[in-house]
């Protein structure tokens, strides 16, 4: 979205927020020239329906001046048509990220939803190869965009840099992991490999969502240290020796393509991994990535990397690997999408002009 608000005006719609005796209302921050933030804030109490109804009412108070014949509307849920479908944009974008009706405590009608999103959609994104194949019959402008990279951002991670506290305090081989901790997340692994390797630190970073945190293994070499900030990850990435993958193979994981895989190695650490199809396809099997399909196999990998970490030679193939993948690329390619997919040449020609009148919700 950043990239996109070089070329047109970003709002960014975000779960609303709830508080006690607050009027609805839209709550809007800019964060770059271009980009907007805009998060509803509501009463406490309110209904699934009346949630919906004051995010549909706020919306069209913000977009009351806007020609809707300049808007693109691009959408990481379903559940978001629950509150738009009634608008009519130059363009709708469905960026399929996951298989979201696998994930713990999806709502009932997600399925339905997407198929009207669907319908609806000018164009379809999936959030990798495995998602696509799933996918691509249900439309027929469908297109795989698997993770990409922040470059220089996750390069900050190979230079000399002064270490967090919280990690600094932490002595020894480390093995890492950040993201969210779920469903997804394979906490018997972790605790097995605690276990078998005593002598190694495991660094995980990320909220825990939807699992009890009592049931996380707590072993004294196991370190949770919560969310970070976006801005902080590449100097925790610098402080660990080997980067974790450890996704359990369900069916909230089969069609995942982890955003971390590539930013792991841009930032030069090693990585292992479950099985992870996406993963297997896109780092696998050229070696840039170890699978490991239990813990003795993830302990038999990192002992190697223990005895010798890669080198020179491993990080110049790695760099080689990734070399055209960026977020710059991605953008521009979708950017391409979107304008041979738009309803009329009137958003073709605002884009081709890059002038800042486009608004994307």
């Amino acid at each position: 979205m950043s990239r996109f608000a070089t070329e047109s005006e970003v709002y960014y719609v975000e779960e609303p927020i709830f508080e006690k005796d607050v009027v609805p209302a839209m709550v809007v921050s800019r964060r770059l020239d271009h980009l907007w933030v805009c998060v509803p804030h509501l009463p406490h109490g309110l209904s699934a329906e009346q949630i919906n109804f004051n995010i549909h009412k706020l919306l069209v108070s913000m977009l009351a001046d806007v020609d809707m014949s300049d808007c693109i509307f691009w959408y990481y849920t379903p559940m978001a048509l629950k509150f738009s479908a009634d608008f009519d944009p130059a363009c709708i974008v469905y960026d399929c990220m996951d298989e979201l009706s696998a994930f713990k405590f999806a709502p009932a009608e997600l399925r339905q939803l997407e198929k009207d999103l669907f319908d609806s959609a000018s164009v379809v994104f999936t959030g990798g190869q495995s998602l696509y194949e799933a996918k691509q019959h249900q439309h027929d402008n469908i297109h795989p965009f698997p993770s990409s990279i922040d470059k220089q951002h996750f390069l900050q991670a190979r230079e000399e840099c002064e270490y967090p506290a919280d990690q600094a305090s932490i002595e020894g081989f480390k093995l890492g992991f950040y993201g969210v901790i779920d469903e997804r997340f394979d906490t018997d692994l972790i605790a097995q490999i605690a276990t078998m390797r005593p002598e190694w630190q495991i660094v995980l970073i990320g909220p825990v969502v939807k699992i009890d945190p009592a049931m996380l293994p707590r072993n004294p070499n196991i370190h949770y240290l919560g969310s970070k900030s976006y801005e902080m990850l590449p100097k925790y990435l610098a402080g660990w020796d080997v980067a974790l993958i450890p996704f359990l193979l369900n069916e909230s994981t089969v069609f995942i393509s982890p955003t971390k895989t590539p930013e792991y190695l841009t930032a030069g650490k090693p990585v292992v991994s479950t099985a992870i199809r996406d993963v297997i396809s896109g780092y696998g099997v050229n070696g840039a990535v170890s699978i490991a399909r239990n813990a003795g196999e993830f302990v038999q990998v990192i002992d190697g990397h223990v005895a010798q970490l890669p080198g020179a030679d491993w990080l110049k193939f790695v760099d080689g690997l990734l070399e055209d993948n960026s977020w710059d690329n991605t953008f521009k390619q979708m950017k391409e999408l979107i304008i041979e997919s738009a309803k009329s040449t009137e958003i073709i020609e605002l884009y081709s002009s890059k002038l800042p009148v486009q608004k994307t919700v």
